[in-house]
Formats: structure tokens, sequence, C-alpha cells
């Protein structure tokens, strides 16, 4: 009977040798597609570091062009304005 329990545990360790062995294999081909994403994930840190600068300008941009708008807006209504006054002296 002690030589029957021998043989199942020392099949039951070799299973266990198989899975960890299968394991391994496993980390190692997980451990390499890492490494392969490491470009792409560079990649996308720098074209998110554009994005952000980008939108930066485009905020200053904007800020810039609502700032044209007013100017152009009260250039309109003073050139309006003087129009009409000059209209009334006449």
């Amino acid at each position: 009977m002690l030589e029957k329990m021998n043989e199942r545990v020392t099949e039951e360790y070799s299973r266990f040798g198989d899975v960890a062995s299968g394991l391994r294999v496993f980390v190692e081909q997980l451990s390499n597609k890492n490494r392969s994403f490491e470009d792409y994930v560079q990649q996308i840190d720098t074209i998110d570091q554009q994005v952000t600068e980008f939108e930066a300008v485009v905020s200053k941009l904007d800020e810039y062009v609502s700032m044209l708008e007013k100017k152009v807006v009260s250039a309109y209504q003073s050139t309006a304005s003087e129009q009409s006054i000059s209209n009334y002296t006449r």
C-alpha cells in the first residue's frame, strides 16, 4: 500500500512539474509580448503629450480670436455710431 501511495504522489508531483513548466513558458511569452508593446506605449505617450500641447495652443488661439471679435464688433459699433451722428448733423 505504501508503494501505491508513493507512486500516486510521484504522479501528482510529476503533473505539478508539468503545470509549472507550462506556466514558465506562458510567463515568458507574456513577458515577450509586454516588451513588444513598450514601443507602442511610448508612441501613445508621445502622441498624448503632443495632443496636450496642441490643446494649449488651440486654447490660446481661441482667446486671441475672441479678443479680435470684440475689437471688430467695437470698431463696427464705433463706425456705425459715427455715421449716424454725421447723418444727423447734415
